[in-house]
């Protein structure tokens, strides 16, 4: 599907519920160009109301909850399409995230998406690439959250390598200074804990790979603050300035005892995790500058928003790719997205307002549905649903991708019900109509052939699709009878009935 410009809207929010602070920036689009009118940011410390078993408590969670109400009311009366939120580690690993987040969301009044770590390091590089001047070279950026670090390559806009690891400000901070005790012994082993997370990741983005460092996040600017306020470096982040820190560190025996100008209380809990996490970068990947950027998650979600409206939404790019990826058959997938096309076209007045982005999900599945006949033809549908759910796709949430995970395992064979029902809303309900429609779309292109097809009328109601072919055509047609057949058996199954006249 060829995705047309919209108009852009005059205000849209982007909130990051990251793992140490929550933030929300608003930004004005006046003539294409952004201006940001409001920014709100809250230490919750998310991740550090996951214990052992990694299940966020009830006091952070309510802690949490009290800043989202906040959040909320600034940005209530805004168009659902107007808000994105998402959500970053500590919601990738909490087992009670599900929980949490019909609270959250309710808070907020906007649905939250829950992002991968790769896709977290793209939208960051989008953040930061927009923030800066376009140049020729190659850039590192590295952002640390409060439960992972994200590390990217690009050269203006254009990403060469990224990857997150699991590891933060707040989990280093909580797993070697939790009761703020500081000596030698504790600062090698957190050193040493950060290093071995960057091995194996080591070689490709060491300074060879790479022409000038930026930073981009809370913790990288809280320690350029320090280090300007010391007057250890003269603006941007230095190697030998971060060497005077740690000399300052070691000869305190408690983060009580840091006092260092320009650090904020608010941020001396965490204030060892992400110097831990800077200065094993920096030794580990031969970086003797940075810079710092203003630019980071919540900024790469408007441009990304942007994107989507113009004309540019990563999105399409990555089901094309991936499709290519798998040696899709383009002409298939084509025919069956025609026919999805003219069949959502007619069932419109049932579906309402949500036909449009029905549509564009089932485009997408569409150019999809084949991928796992790259394994094996044997239950390939299956095959492709894993591939969808467990790939790192760009410009996608995990919410996304399950749901178009499901939708592709639900073009042929039993439907998926019990997954269905698990989504979250609106998806819940609709999905259901969606698998019907592509399973349809599928069906009557099994030929692949799209001049077999007769022109015929289609309506769908609650419990029921009507299927009305011109006279004697099936008849004529007797495997796209039995095969309509067939689907009737599988949907009488769900408690939905398919008349075919």
């Amino acid at each position: 599907m060829t995705n047309t410009t919209e108009q852009a809207p005059e205000l849209i929010a982007a909130i990051d519920l990251g793992s140490n602070s929550f933030h929300m920036i608003i930004c004005r689009v006046t003539d294409g160009q952004l201006k940001t009118i409001d920014r709100i940011k809250e230490m919750v410390r998310l991740a550090s109301g996951l214990n052992g078993r990694n299940i966020l408590d009830e006091a952070t969670q309510e802690r949490a909850l009290a800043c989202l109400k906040r959040f909320g009311q600034r940005i209530q009366g805004f168009p659902e399409s107007n808000v994105h939120i998402v959500g970053t580690n500590t919601l990738r690993t909490a087992k009670n995230a599900a929980n949490f987040l019909r609270h959250a969301e309710k808070a907020l009044g906007y649905p939250i998406h829950i992002i991968s770590g790769i896709e977290e390091a793209r939208l960051i590089y989008q953040g930061v690439a927009h923030s800066l001047q376009s140049n020729a070279q190659r850039r590192l950026v590295m952002d640390i959250g409060g439960g992972s670090t994200e590390y990217i390559i690009g050269t203006n806009s254009s990403i060469a390598q990224k990857e997150s690891l699991r590891m933060g400000c707040v989990t280093v901070s909580n797993r070697f200074f939790a009761d703020g005790a500081i000596n030698q012994q504790k600062l090698n082993s957190a050193l040493l804990f950060v290093k071995q997370r960057l091995r194996g990741d080591k070689k490709q983005f060491s300074r060879k790979n790479w022409d000038e460092a930026i930073g981009a996040s809370g913790s990288i600017r809280a320690i350029r603050k320090v280090l300007v306020a010391q007057h250890w470096t003269p603006g941007g982040i230095t190697l030998e300035g971060l060497e005077q820190l740690k000399k300052h560190i070691l000869n305190c025996s408690h983060t009580s005892e840091l006092k260092l100008d320009g650090l904020d209380q608010e941020r001396l809990p965490v204030f060892m995790g992400g110097f831990v996490v800077l200065y094993a970068t920096f030794t580990s990947l031969g970086i003797e500058t940075m810079s710092v950027s203003d630019g980071a998650l919540r900024e790469g979600l408007i441009y990304d928003h942007l994107g989507r409206i113009s004309n540019h939404d990563v999105r399409s790019q990555t089901v094309s790719t991936l499709a290519k990826h798998y040696n899709t058959d383009t002409n298939q997938s084509e025919l069956v997205k025609s026919t999805i096309s003219d069949l959502m076209k007619q069932v419109k007045p049932f579906l309402g307002a949500q036909s449009k982005m029905m549509l564009q999900q089932l485009l997408w599945a569409a150019e999809l549905h084949e991928i796992g006949r790259n394994i094996a033809h044997s239950q390939y549908h299956k095959h492709g649903a894993y591939i969808i759910k467990h790939g790192d796709l760009a410009g996608f949430s995990q919410q996304d991708q399950n749901l178009l995970s499901i939708l592709v395992l639900s073009h042929r064979k039993k439907i998926p019900l019990k997954k269905i029902a698990e989504l979250p809303e609106p998806w819940d309900n609709l999905a259901f109509y969606m698998a019907i429609i592509f399973r349809l779309a599928v069906l009557l292109q099994r030929n692949r052939n799209y001049s077999a097809l007769p022109e015929f009328e289609i309506s769908l109601t609650k419990k029921c699709l009507q299927l009305n072919f011109p006279n004697n055509w099936l008849a004529n047609a007797p495997l796209t009878h039995a095969d309509l057949q067939q689907e009737q058996a599988y949907l009488e199954k769900s408690d939905f009935s398919l008349d075919i006249n």
